[in-house]
């Protein structure tokens, strides 16, 4: 181990999980521009004889059960993916945030409603929520991306207030309050710039949530609709076919674990890089 020294020289590339986990979330976002221009098939084409092929030249993960190439559908599920789980992520920082700086700056009864508000919102799963979004509206990846990013508006608003409370004990927030500075200015000026840390590595998780929460979703039929691939839906029909052909299923959830894995090693690294009291780099 190193101390601060390699912390200024090395940054993340001196810890080993955030360059790992950068390398991982690098690569499925690589696949899902490249996605834009360019697949090694059509991903919707269907190929009926060259159905549930294994590994080819031709077809480098094999082909699914209506002959489609599975590389191709893994690409552009993984463009879903990163969709859902980025427009997750911005309804619950953005109006999530807001409730939390909120909840800190007005005390009482501004802030009991929000945190009963958000232990209401635990009590309801992603499932549950997404399954009770369905019913109403029907399923689609919208309603997914609902689903979640009512989720995550209650983890960011919870974390917010928390962090916030924190910070608004230090003595530079105390001078501001001092010279005469109202609670937004202090609350954007001050308090914000000082959890953005902690709300930036709990992005990197709430988003490897939320892959794996839309993953589930359209496993279940609730997420992104025929015929745009993704990754769960993927998994549901492939299970059919796990003797004949169990690359269907290997190839889907490697990149779901991945992708999550990626995230969460990412997540862990920007928590030691943003955190001063956790510079203390492990090297390989």
């Amino acid at each position: 181990m190193i101390g601060a020294r390699g912390f200024g020289a090395g940054r993340g590339g001196r810890h080993v999980g955030f360059a790992i986990g950068a390398a991982l979330v690098g690569l499925v976002v690589l696949a899902a521009l490249v996605s834009f221009v360019w697949t090694p098939f059509p991903p919707l084409a269907i190929d009926i004889a060259a159905r549930l092929e294994g590994p080819t030249a031709a077809h480098w993960l094999g082909t699914d059960h209506f002959g489609r190439d599975t590389l191709s559908m893994i690409m552009l599920g993984a463009r879903n993916a990163l969709a859902v789980g980025l427009a997750a992520i911005f309804i619950g920082m953005a109006l999530g945030v807001t409730l939390g700086l909120t909840a800190a700056m007005r005390r009482g009864l501004i802030e009991d409603l929000v945190m009963r508000a958000t232990d209401l919102t635990f009590a309801f799963p992603v499932v549950l929520t997404a399954v009770l979004i369905a019913a109403l509206a029907g399923p689609g990846g919208v309603n997914a991306i609902i689903a979640v990013g009512i989720f995550n508006i209650a983890v960011f608003a919870r974390l917010a207030r928390g962090a916030a409370l924190q910070v608004l004990g230090r003595p530079f927030v105390l001078a501001a309050q001092a010279i005469g500075k109202g609670p937004w200015r202090i609350a954007v000026g001050h308090v914000l710039p000082n959890i953005q840390g902690v709300l930036i590595v709990q992005a990197t998780v709430q988003f490897a949530v939320a892959i794996l929460a839309e993953a589930g979703l359209s496993y279940l039929g609730l997420g992104v609709q025929p015929p745009t691939p993704s990754w769960g839906r993927m998994l549901n029909e492939a299970q059919t076919f796990m003797f004949i052909a169990p690359g269907q299923a290997i190839f889907p959830g490697l990149a779901i674990a991945l992708a999550v894995l990626g995230l969460n090693l990412l997540g862990d690294g920007l928590r030691d890089l943003l955190d001063p009291r956790l510079r203390v780099w492990r090297m390989g």
